[in-house]
């Protein structure tokens, strides 16, 4: 997941908030007033007197000629190395970033904000941006909740639907309101993973609860941060999910808490690929899958040829990692 550094100097107290708020990672500013940001919210600081310490924990290296390149990259194994160019241009980045280097770079608008976080279609994990204006802090603050890259989602036709018996069900209850449209990636194999709704639709039994995906049992896997894959019952309060819509459009969620019960579980078979892929819900009214225009479409009321959104990948996966391996999840 890429990070965002503010650096504050002089102070500026609105600036300080502002990062705070927008979820920034770290905080810069001057000696002296680490602990004037610590009593406005619990952040990381980069200080004489804070967290991290320029010049010992975090290098500012001013790149001038590619020779300068490879003296970063030993930098970056040990340290946090701010990358400075005298001229900011785009080469050195994805020189640096080709070569597998952690740098930050320095940034002093949202514009350039934008760029850094898109050299070669990936982006420089880690920027530091330097500016007086608040409206542009909050721009490029913003860039946080969208940096995932989009999802490609495909269709896939359902086959049969099997009552299985119970099982522990996991719901994950996050902390962002969802819409219609939305949800989260959940299946039994890492490589096909259904779009399960968000339960922002109004019942006649249960009030909408927009910020949960009934997501499925605890052996279930789900797409996270980063490209990886966790198994619904590793997750735990303050953990990132990815949230996503119909249209593949991905964003970071935080879990707030797992509700873990004892439930009826139904087996879902589709068929998408050319390959048989499945996935196991709770059997209940409430549980909804989406179909390809984003609508939620109750699990109960499934019927073999409808269609559902589904995100299909051919690589395995070890630890949640893609792998180049030959896998089979049955």
């Amino acid at each position: 997941m890429q990070k965002i550094w503010v650096k504050v100097d002089p102070w500026d107290k609105k600036l300080v908030t502002t990062a705070l708020e927008g979820g920034a990672e770290g905080i810069m500013v001057p000696k002296g007033y680490s602990k004037k940001v610590k009593e406005l919210g619990r952040i990381q600081t980069i200080s004489e007197d804070g967290d991290l310490k320029p010049g010992k924990d975090v290098l500012f290296f001013t790149i001038k000629s590619g020779e300068d390149e490879d003296e970063i990259v030993k930098l970056c194994k040990d340290k946090r190395v701010v990358l400075q160019c005298s001229d900011w241009t785009i080469i050195p980045l994805e020189n640096l970033i080709a070569k597998g280097a952690d740098v930050i770079a320095e940034v002093h608008s949202f514009k350039d904000a934008q760029t850094a976080f898109g050299i070669l279609e990936k982006g420089v994990d880690h920027i530091l941006i330097h500016t007086t204006d608040v409206m542009d802090l909050k721009k490029t603050l913003a860039l946080i909740a969208s940096v995932e890259d989009k999802t490609v989602l495909e269709q896939a036709k359902i086959v049969d639907i099997i009552p299985v018996g119970m099982g522990d069900r996991v719901c994950v209850d996050t902390c962002t309101s969802m819409t219609t449209g939305q949800g989260m990636l959940v299946g039994n194999s890492s490589s096909a993973l259904f779009l399960v709704h968000a339960e922002s639709v109004s019942n006649p039994y249960v009030a909408p609860r927009p910020f949960r995906v009934n997501a499925g049992p605890v052996h279930a896997y789900t797409r996270v941060p980063g490209g990886k894959t966790r198994y619904l019952s590793e997750l735990s309060a303050g953990d990132q999910v990815l949230i996503l819509d119909f249209e593949g459009n991905t964003t970071t969620g935080t879990v707030g808490r797992l509700k873990i019960e004892k439930r009826p579980l139904m087996l879902i078979r589709a068929l998408a690929g050319g390959r048989e892929v499945t996935t196991i819900l709770q059997n209940a009214e409430t549980i909804r899958l989406t179909d390809p225009e984003g609508k939620p479409v109750s699990v109960v009321n499934l019927v073999a040829g409808d269609k559902v959104l589904i995100a299909l990948e051919e690589c395995g996966r070890h630890f949640g990692h893609k792998i180049d391996e030959t896998i089979t999840e049955k």
